[in-house]
Formats: structure tokens, C-alpha cells, sequence
């Protein structure tokens, strides 16, 4: 079924977004395929400029609250695809059968382009229409790993932008949000 959220036509809007894996399986259990996701999200900002304000990597899936001067849904569009190829890659040279296997399972029949699906379909864009909501959904994504039970504090996980607000090292350089 698709998505019933939709990117709207405004410029430079926040959108809080998630990425989620096919059926939730836990892929993102090794730097390697996180760090295709922080390689891309380089790019993006780099050479389309997406602008990352937020963001955490799940075990199977991604928050990030974003911006772009014109098309961040096709934007994400080409980030889940090229992101879904690369990882499926290593995977396949990794050996790890039971994903490549549910990806084939749970692949949508409607979906004749590949033999497997690597993202759930949509983002599920929510643009961002106050201060409270903003914080309401950067505080979600920074206690999601804690929520979780995989870290005592939002900064103790390595792939989330917590960590950009505090002292620790980081994996990916944010942006400002510009008031």
C-alpha cells in the first residue's frame, strides 16, 4: 500500500522522515552497511544539497529530520535506491542468506524491477510546523536508541547526531537549523 504522506511543494520545509527495512529486519548490525548510509548522506549534502539538521541509524531503520531547496522526496528516492543496491552487495559478498531471503520473501509482487526489496516504501515525510513539534521529534529520534534499551544516554550511541551536541566524537557533521 502506499504511503498516504506526501512531500508538499514548500522550499526548504523540515521534514521528519523514517526509512525503514523491509519487514524490520535487522540489518544496520554492522558498521559497514551504517556507513553506507553516512557515506550517501555525505553525498547527499555535498552534491545535492540536502541538508541533515537530525538523524539516528536503528538496527532496522532511520529517523532524520531534513531540508531541500526543491525535491527531498526525489532525493530520498534516489538515496534508498542507490543505499538499497550497495548494502544488498555487501550482503550478498558477506554470506548473510537469511536476510538476502526475507528481502526476497517480503518483496512487494507488484515490484518487478529487482528480485528483492531493501526499504519499506515511503518516508513518511511529516513537515514540521512549530518549535514544539520540532523539538518533540528531535528529542524521539535521540531517545530512540535509549528507548531501546541499547544505550543510557542519547549521545552514547555512535550513530545518531545526539553526539554532535556534545563532546564526543562524531560520524557525520550535521547541519544548523538557521533561525
Amino acid at each position: 500500500m502506499r504511503s498516504r504522506y506526501k512531500f508538499g511543494d514548500s522550499q526548504n520545509q523540515l521534514y521528519f522522515v523514517t526509512l525503514t527495512v523491509i519487514a524490520k529486519i535487522p540489518v544496520f548490525t554492522n558498521s559497514k552497511y551504517m556507513n553506507v548510509l553516512i557515506d550517501n548522506f555525505e553525498f547527499y549534502r555535498k552534491n545535492e544539497g540536502l541538508k541533515i539538521f537530525y538523524y539516528v541509524i536503528m538496527d532496522n531503520h532511520v529517523h532524520m529530520i531534513i531540508s531541500h531547496e526543491d525535491h527531498v522526496g526525489m532525493i530520498l528516492k534516489n538515496y534508498k535506491s542507490y543505499t538499497a543496491g550497495k548494502i544488498l552487495s555487501y550482503l550478498k559478498k558477506d554470506e548473510r542468506r537469511w536476510i538476502i531471503y526475507l528481502m526476497e520473501k517480503y518483496k512487494k509482487q507488484y515490484k518487478t524491477e529487482s528480485k528483492y526489496q531493501f526499504w519499506q516504501e515511503g518516508s513518511h515525510p511529516q513537515l514540521i510546523q512549530s518549535w514544539e513539534m520540532l523539538k518533540q521529534k528531535v528529542d524521539y529520534i535521540h531517545f530512540n536508541p535509549v528507548k531501546r534499551g541499547l544505550v543510557l544516554e542519547p549521545e552514547d550511541w555512535l550513530y545518531s547526531s545526539a553526539r554532535n551536541f556534545s563532546d564526543r566524537e562524531t560520524v557525520f557533521e550535521v547541519d544548523e537549523i538557521e533561525l
